[in-house]
């Protein structure tokens, strides 16, 4: 109600004070009238220029502002030169005068309104420190987060920089959290605790920045663009984003592929005693477990579901999806199990 009455003020002393303006001016009272109109617009237009302000990050009207004030510090020097062989003619250095004013205006400000948006706090820091700062940026998508194998890592001192989490990274954590479903609320609220315990960490850093693309939808898509335009790393375990990334250019940083790399090496011949715990996919076969999660077929291990038994590596098949290790019992060969 308040800024109603105050927009009504407005527009009532710009209707007033065109129709002095007009009546001292023109000394013509009809046509006082008419600028009275002419006030009323000017506030009309004021008040809609402010409504449009209102919606715009205050790092994009600073941009805009000072974009502004260079366009017309431009302008004003352009046409100075200009203008001094056109003294003798006044409308044509009064008009080129308003044009260059009116497009270098408008140039620097949408420029500057445009960058300004773009613009991070943390670009601020300069010389070598902000190069070896971007350069050692790593980008966590929602994916790793939610996962939350990263903050193990990083506690382990094996990934060192700085952690970049954009806005739109959180409004995703959080839209899974507030979701209906108790499996998807469960693994935001999961990402969310991640990034608060990674923030706790002393030797790393963890940074949230509201670089954004506006006219880029997916998320992914949004990450990869900000990666490329940062020269930073994506960490992700995302097979999918994996790919999109280092199409275009952008290093990725795979979770999975590193859990894969530090799994135990195996060899056909060598020996392990397992626990087999289920009945396989195939006739006879057993499944059992290493402690890092990697899958042993056990050929004849079917009667052996609930024993733990010496096993003689019999092949590894590495794929996709990770490692897949082939055992027979070792008694088949004249060993003994164990119970």
């Amino acid at each position: 109600m308040g800024l109603i009455l105050l927009r009504a003020v407005v527009l009532a002393l710009s209707g007033l004070g065109g129709f002095v303006i007009a009546l001292r001016l023109l000394n013509q009272p009809q046509l006082a009238l008419a600028g009275a109109g002419v006030g009323v617009a000017l506030g009309f237009l004021t008040i809609l220029f402010e409504k449009i302000i209102r919606k715009q990050h205050i790092k994009a009207l600073i941009g805009g502002s000072i974009g502004l004030l260079i366009g017309l510090a431009a302008s004003n020097l352009l046409t100075y030169g200009v203008l001094r062989d056109l003294l003798g003619e006044p409308y044509i250095s009064l008009s080129i005068y308003i044009l260059i004013n009116i497009l270098l205006g408008y140039l620097g400000l949408i420029i500057g309104s445009h960058k300004g948006a773009e613009f991070d706090p943390s670009d601020l820091k300069a010389g070598s420190t902000m190069a070896n700062t971007i350069a050692s940026y790593k980008l966590l998508d929602t994916s790793v987060i939610i996962d939350g194998r990263i903050a193990d890592v990083c506690e382990t001192g094996f990934i060192e920089g700085v952690f970049l989490i954009p806005q739109f990274v959180l409004q995703e954590l959080q839209y899974i959290a507030d979701s209906a479903d108790p499996l998807k609320r469960t693994r935001g609220r999961r990402g969310l605790d991640i990034l608060k315990r990674m923030q706790k960490m002393t030797d790393i850093e963890v940074r949230v920045t509201d670089q954004d693309f506006p006219k880029i939808k997916s998320v992914d898509a949004k990450l990869v663009a900000l990666g490329k335009k940062l020269n930073a790393k994506v960490i992700t375990n995302d097979f999918n984003l994996n790919k999109v990334a280092e199409l275009q250019g952008v290093t990725v940083l795979n979770l999975n592929q590193l859990s894969n790399a530090l799994k135990p090496v195996v060899i056909p011949g060598e020996f392990m005693k397992l626990k087999v715990i289920k009945e396989g996919s195939e006739s006879n076969q057993g499944v059992a477990y290493l402690d890092d999660g990697t899958m042993v077929v056990v050929d004849n291990g079917k009667r052996l579901i609930g024993k733990t038994i010496d096993t003689v590596v019999t092949s590894v098949l590495q794929t996709t999806a990770g490692r897949m290790i082939f055992a027979r019992p070792k008694e088949d060969n004249g060993g003994a199990q164990h119970q």
